[in-house]
């Protein structure tokens, strides 16, 4: 079964569509950005033979309105449109899991305790930008000298949208976002329908260079409060590194972690069948 439509939220209406209706309790993705779609995650729809698969495109980005609001751009509001796809669908108990800037966006819903939440995954996740920003500033320092040399004059004079800078971008993220020739094309979707202008207010720039809202995010103090099971993933190569993941769960008492060998940022798309795998076995003990 699938099934899509919209949801009123503060600031306009919000895509969804969800796939599957098997036995299991519903899963709900959050994803990334923040400002990119839900369509990078498709590789997570195989688990929709055993349960529910709920995409949904947060406000600002893909399918979902398009508000020239600044002030919508709020963790706490994208914290209630969570809670509201929950009631619109009616998703009583609920798995969570949310990839890169969806892992932000999971933890701050799972702090409000929520009935019903039955366990997290949380996949490459960023809960501390203290912490990403050290491990940006060595992953940059790994990068060609030239490709370094343009990303840091630009920065230093503010020419962060020009070609020059955003081709210097490149090696980056061939190195810590997706290391698949060529990328694949959920992925390139999710990049052609993402709103700049959202990623820009809540991040900033860049992946490495956070100035938006978000600058201030740290939970690694408050990951002791989540009482639900819990798993954290990230790739070997990923942005969002191994010893960092492995710090916050070391923090999260009875949660679990999975490093991708082969993965960056994207190991549901870079090692899919391991990934779905890995989830499907998850969702199964949470629920026992």
């Amino acid at each position: 079964m699938s099934a899509e439509g919209y949801i009123e939220v503060t600031g306009g209406q919000i895509w969804y569509k969800v796939v599957g209706e098997g036995d299991g309790v519903p899963l709900l993705l959050l994803h990334g950005g923040p400002g990119f779609p839900s369509e990078y995650l498709d590789p997570l729809g195989a688990l929709a033979d055993e349960r529910p698969v709920v995409f949904y495109d947060q406000l600002g980005c893909g399918h979902s309105d398009r508000p020239i609001d600044v002030r919508l751009w709020r963790l706490d509001r994208f914290v209630e449109e969570v809670g509201r796809v929950r009631e619109a669908l009616s998703l009583s108990r609920v798995h969570i899991l949310g990839q890169s800037w969806g892992t932000m966006l999971a933890v701050d819903y799972a702090l409000t305790q929520p009935a019903g939440l039955v366990s997290l995954i949380l996949a490459s996740p960023a809960l501390s930008i203290r912490r990403w920003m050290q491990d940006a500033r060595r992953l940059l320092s790994e990068l060609p000298e030239d490709s370094l040399a343009t990303l840091d004059a630009h920065e230093r004079e503010g020419f962060t949208s020009c070609p020059e800078y955003r081709a210097a971008l490149i090696d980056f993220y061939r190195q810590y976002i997706c290391r698949m020739r060529p990328w694949p094309a959920s992925l390139e979707r999710s990049f052609a329908g993402a709103n700049q202008a959202v990623y820009q207010a809540m991040w900033g720039p860049t992946e490495f260079n956070v100035t938006g809202v978000l600058s201030t995010y740290e939970r690694a103090d408050r990951l002791p409060e989540i009482t639900v099971p819990a798993l954290f993933t990230c790739g070997r190569f990923d942005e969002a590194t191994p010893d960092a993941t492995a710090w916050y769960q070391s923090l999260l008492p009875g949660s679990k972690i999975k490093v991708f060998e082969r993965s960056a940022h994207q190991a549901h798309l870079e090692e899919p069948t391991q990934y779905v795998e890995l989830v499907r076995a998850f969702l199964h003990e949470s629920e026992e």
